[in-house]
Formats: C-alpha cells, structure tokens, sequence
C-alpha cells in the first residue's frame, strides 16, 4: 500500500495550513489500527487538505491513495475514506458558475474540475464496494456512485437489484436515497426513479423503507406523491414507534395487515436472509472519543441517537419535509401529528422542524405553535429547551403559547439568566420569547436580571419589546446606569442599559445618560455616545437639560456625533435651524453610514429642510443600494413629491429583499395605494408569496419571522383603502 507515496514532492504543495508535508502521515493514520490515529487523521483531512470542501494540489495527490484504502478490506472504517472520496469528487459546476469565475478563482476551479474528472474515473470500484462486508462500507458506497459515476442507468439497476438483497435497514435506506440523487442530478431518469419509488412507499414491508422513499419521491418527484401523504407517514411513524409492529416489519413475523389474496411482494422491497446487526454492531465501525471536530460530531450524533429505535427517522422526515417545499398545509398538519406523539425524541424533532418550516414559510400556524408551547411542561430537558428556543424567534406569532410560556417561567426563575463562560449573562429563551409578545408576566424576571452583579447583554431589547409594561423597571435601570464605571468596559456594562431606558423614553433619566455622555472613553467611546445620544434623542422635550451639551457636539461638524447629536437636538427642541448645517455637513460626509444617518434625520425634519430637497434628488443614483433607499424615503419626508421617490423605492425593492421593510414603512406612511399603481402590484405579489422574503437557504437570522411578519402587516395598511390614495 502507498506505493510512491514518497516520491511525490509533497512540501512544494499547501494546504489550508501551510506545507503540505504532513499529508503522508495523515494517509497512513488512515490506515492504522489504532481507532483515535485514524480518527485524528480524517480529521487532518477535512481540516487541512479538503478544508471546507476545498480542493488543492496536495488533495489532487491524495486521490489514488484514498482509492487504495477504500478498497484494502483490512483497512477498518473505510467507509469514512468512501466519504470523502465522494466529497473530494463530487463538485458540480454549472453554467451559471462559469460565468461568475472571476481570475482569482480559476485556479480553484480548475482543481475541483480535476478533482471531479479523477475520482470520477475510478468510481467504477464502488460498484465492488456496495457488496462489501463491512457495513460502513457499503453504507458509503450507494450514495458516492449516485454523486460520481458517469453512467446512472447501469447505477439504478445495481441499487434496484442490491436492495432485495441488503440485510442492514440503515443501508437499504442509503440505495434509495442514492436513486433520489440520480434523478435529481439526471432528470430523464426522474420518471423511472419516481415509479420505482412509488412502488416501494407503496408496498414495502418495512415501515422506515416505505418512509423512505416516500421522503426521495418528495425530493425529486413530488407530484407522485399520495394525495393522502400526511396520515401515510402518520401511520409509518406509528408503526415505527411499536416494538411489536417493529418486529413484524423486520420480518420475524407475518404483516397481520397484509390481504393473504393481494398480488406478491414486489421484489425490490424483500429483503433475503435479512439479519439484524448484531448486538453492539454499528455500520460506522468502531467509535472512539477524541478530541478532534469530527469526533465531537460523531459523538453529538451518536448521543442524539442513543435510545432511538430508528434513529434515522428524523433524517427522512427532513428529507420529506424539504420536498413537501411549500406545502405549509400537508407539512403543519405532518407536524401536529408528530407533536402529538408519545415518542419525546420525535417530538423534539418536531419542534425543531416546525422552527425551519415558520421560519421559511408564511402560514396559519396557531395550532401548531400551542402544540408547540405544550412541549414546555414536559420534564425532557432538551424537548423543553427546544421549544423555548423555537418560540423565542417567533415574537408575535408565539401568542398562542403565551400562558405555556408564562407557566414555565414562573416554575423555572433558574432560567431566567444564562451564564456562559466567556462574555456577559443573556437572557434566558423564556424570558425573551415572554417579552418579545409584549407580555408582561416577563417583567419580573427582568427585574430580577438587573439585580444581578453583571447586566443580561440583551435586557435592554426585551425592555425595548415591553414598551410601557415594563416601566416599573425605569429605576432600576437608572440606577444601574448611575454605577457604571466609564473605563474601556462601560460600553458592554452601559449599552444594555441604555437600550432599555431608550425603548421605555425616560426622560427622568436624562442626568444619567448626560454623564455617560460627557465620560464615554476612548475604547468604544464611539458606539457609546451613539446609544447616549439615541436615548437622549428618544426622551424628546423631557431631555431639555442636554440641550447646551448637544449644541456643543453639533459644532463638531463633519462628525458622526454632530449628525447623531442633531438628530437628538431636534427631537428635543424642534430648532431647526441649528441642527440643519450639521446634517446638511453630514450628507457630505465620505462616510455611506453617516451621510445615512443625515439623510433620515433630514427627513425627520419635514418641509422645514426643503432646501436639501436637490442634494437628496442626487443621491438617488448612488451606487449604495441603502443610501439610496434613505435618500429617497426623506425626499419624500422633506418635499412631499412621491412620484419619484416611489421609482426609486421600488427599484430598491426589486434589487434586494434586505430593504423591502424600510421601503414598505414608507408606502405605508404615504397613505393607500391607489388600485393599478405598480406599487399595489409589488405590494399584492409580496402579500401572495408563501416564501418569507428573507429566507435564506442555509442560515437565518433570529429576527426573520418578526421583520418579515412586520413587513407583510405594512403591505396590508398600505394597499387598505386601495384606491384613495395619491401614491404613484
């Protein structure tokens, strides 16, 4: 084995980490006996040499060397190195991608491209490979000769005829899903996969098969689908969750369900001589504890596992979820259904799921939601803490939860702040899932996190959500405020406080904030008068006092504070005159956020700055979208034209999701649209769109379902009283 491995000039080579003349030994750990060796390795491999899916010289060199593993059978976990073969090899580039490789790139590219052609040549061993006696192995194998091998119609064939034959669950889930990634990369063959499929969620014996290939005929056909699919899967679930039914489908007994006069079996879906693995065994192998990524993986995955009697269910109903796409009716009733179990772990993947599905789609979800809630008395620490988690992000859709939550609050005052072991406290998810429905059974635990040696990072936000419910709390926040020391921590200890008094508009703070002000130092001193400065500008006329020290900082033109500080003078004296030459100063400045920051303080201003009516006409033509939007938003605040303000905003709107929000605040605020107007069109399509219009493939932010919540709202006041409206 390895042969001319020493001969190849690996320290010419990098990897992610620098030279690449540890690969060898990285190689040959893969092939050790000793199980934390190979750990280590893999972990060296995706780590240094396939380094986020990176492909580099010295993973060019490594391919024939991993080939030689993957097929020595007295090499152990050699599905592992299957695996990263099929990661290594299985980059696709279409022709859209082409088009956007600028020259820094070309090099990559071209190394994926070989990469691809290499391991693509010699895919024709994983046909070998999912016979082989090592159940990892063959775990491995379905799925690298879908990704990889260049003839798909000889691959069908082959997963058809294994499957019969394939004694291990896990594995025979594998070669269905292997047929889903042929037809979803080879469409012409999506009709022979899809009716193959069918077959299977129709009539194969075992429960988790059937699920299955109802979850792959979601993926790449779902018009083949059932029309009763929601109370099929129910059923499957069911019968998963029975150990008598569960026996039964492993074929230790006869289906009492089965008419003895129905047709035969179709053969693809009975398994021959079907053994269950033996006590113990598993198809990754040997599993070892190491302190390396992908053993932490392994070790989350398998401590997620423990105890489930199939614990890739929960990966098929993602799977069928992801394909059900948006069908929010089939998916919110698949989920009720699942929250309904007496199973808690398929009831923790319920909650988690039903976070992805709101978080991506727009639908009725009250029932779900308060099944959601129920989860919170269970003693199941993690299905709890899932729950709260989910209801956390959904602000005002987690309503009807609201007395769930309360319940759960006043039982666990433990929670109400969590402690980490670097940086400040944070609220605990109850406490702010409470706050952020404006509830005021939150308010107590608030209190008590002001109480605390070191401030919750976040108190001032859900203060900010409480508005007036949380008034009480004006004092202890001034207080807390008054004892702030102004050295380079008072930003973090400050900021939280600030917040809070900013969202209540205590004025009575004012001496308070003023001192912050006048004391902020260097480190951070900047975003500190910023949050001083906003909270002053939020008390309006009870903040009079500040009056002479915001002159003094509007002197400063030309500054970020001179802007800030304006803004705040004119919401506390109404004297245009003397903040209009700072702002003006500040539309100039080189600065995208500050000349940001004027133009929405100019529009603040009203008619009263007209005359900058002709700088902010300019603007509209500037290269940065979000300056742009401003501008054109306090053009309208400033001249009370709105033809031209509303092209630019609409321009806006159909070149980026991320401003439709502040786009719609301002159609809104110009009063109804009339019916036929372009923006009634934009505001009708936004409001029949089932996708969130932030949802993203991959990532979320925690504040999505409430600004695209908050945006749907503003496209129905906008578009009410269509008709009467000046809007063009």
């Amino acid at each position: 084995m390895f042969s001319g491995i020493d001969e190849v000039d690996w320290a010419s080579m990098e990897h992610a980490y620098g030279p690449a003349d540890d690969v060898p030994e990285l190689l040959r750990g893969l092939a050790s006996e000793d199980p934390a060796e190979r750990e280590a390795a893999l972990d060296g491999m995706y780590g240094a040499v396939h380094h986020q899916g990176d492909v580099y010289a010295c993973t060019l060199a490594c391919i024939p060397f991993l080939f030689e593993l993957a097929l020595d059978p007295g090499v152990q976990d050699r599905g592992s190195v299957v695996e990263l073969l099929t990661s290594i090899g299985g980059f696709d580039l279409d022709e859209d991608d082409e088009a956007e490789i600028d020259e820094d790139e070309v090099e990559g590219v071209a190394n994926y491209a070989m990469a691809a052609a290499a391991v693509t040549a010699g895919a024709g061993v994983f046909f070998e490979l999912i016979a082989d006696e090592d159940p990892g192995v063959r775990l491995a194998a379905p799925l690298a000769l879908a990704t990889l091998h260049r003839h798909p119609v000889q691959v069908l064939a082959l997963l058809r005829e294994r499957l019969p034959m394939e004694p291990d669950e896990e594995v025979r889930l594998a070669l269905v899903e292997a047929a889903g990634r042929v037809a979803l990369r080879h469409r012409p063959l999506a009709g022979r996969v899809a009716q193959w499929l069918g077959r299977l969620a129709s009539r194969a014996h075992s429960p988790g098969l059937r699920l299955a290939a109802l979850a792959q005929l979601a993926r790449c056909s779902p018009e083949g689908l059932p029309g009763d699919v929601v109370p099929v899967v129910s059923g499957l679930l069911r019968e998963m969750r029975s150990p008598m039914e569960g026996d039964a489908a492993q074929g230790d007994g006869p289906d009492p369900d089965r008419d003895p006069d129905a047709e035969p079996v179709d053969p693809d879906t009975e398994p021959v001589d079907a053994e269950p693995p033996a006590a113990g065994e598993t198809c990754r192998g040997e599993q070892v504890a190491t302190p390396t990524l992908v053993g932490q993986l392994r070790s989350l995955s398998a401590q997620e596992s423990a105890g489930r009697g199939a614990p890739w269910a929960a990966d098929l109903l993602r799977t069928l979820h992801v394909g059900l796409d948006d069908r929010v009716g089939d998916r919110t009733a698949l989920l009720a259904d699942q929250l309904r179990s007496p199973d808690r772990r398929q009831r923790i993947d319920a909650v988690r799921m039903s976070g992805g599905l709101i978080r991506a789609w727009r639908g009725p979800y009250e029932e779900l939601v308060a099944l959601v809630g129920d989860q919170l008395s269970d003693p199941e620490p993690r299905l709890a803490e899932a729950a709260s988690h989910v209801l956390e992000e959904l602000f005002g859709l987690a309503a009807p939860a609201a007395d769930a939550l309360a319940a759960r609050l006043a039982d666990r005052p433990g929670d109400w702040v969590k402690s980490w072991a670097s940086g400040p406290p944070g609220l605990g998810s109850t406490v702010k899932a409470l706050a952020r429905l404006g509830d005021a059974r939150a308010v107590p635990a608030l209190a008590a996190a002001l109480e605390l040696s070191q401030v919750a990072h976040d108190v001032g936000f859900a203060v900010g959500h409480l508005g007036a419910a949380a008034q009480p709390l004006a004092g202890a926040l001034r207080s807390r405020l008054a004892e702030v020391e102004l050295d380079e921590g008072a930003y973090d200890r400050a900021s939280p406080l600030l917040a809070g008094l900013t969202g209540l508009r205590a004025g009575e703070a004012t001496p308070e904030v003023l001192r912050v002000l006048r004391g902020a130092p260097e480190y951070r001193g900047e975003w500190l008068r910023t949050a001083a400065l906003r909270a002053l500008g939020s008390f309006g006329p009870a903040a009079r006092e500040a009056v002479p020290e915001l002159r003094a900082l509007i002197s400063r033109q030309g500054t970020a504070s001179a802007t800030e500080a304006a803004e705040a003078l004119w919401a506390i004296s109404g004297d245009a005159e003397a903040v209009l030459p700072a702002l003006i100063e500040g539309l100039q400045s080189h600065q995208v956020h500050e000349r940001r920051a004027a133009a929405v303080a100019l529009g603040s201003l009203g008619p009263r700055a007209a005359v900058v009516a002709p700088r902010l006409r300019g603007l509209l033509a500037h290269e940065e979208l979000w300056l742009r939007v401003d501008a054109a938003i306090a053009l309208w605040e400033v001249s009370g034209r709105s033809q031209e303000t509303v092209e630019a905003l609409l321009a806006g709107w159909e070149r980026s999701r991320h401003v439709r929000v502040r786009v719609a605040e301002c159609i809104a605020r110009m009063g109804p649209v009339p019916e036929g107007s372009a923006a009634a069109h934009v505001l009708r399509s936004e409001l029949a769109s089932v996708r969130r219009h932030n949802a993203m493939d991959g990532g979320y932010g925690s504040h999505d379902i409430h600004e695209d919540e908050k945006l749907l709202a503003l496209c129905r006041r906008a578009l009410r009283g269509t008709g009467k409206g000046t809007t063009a």
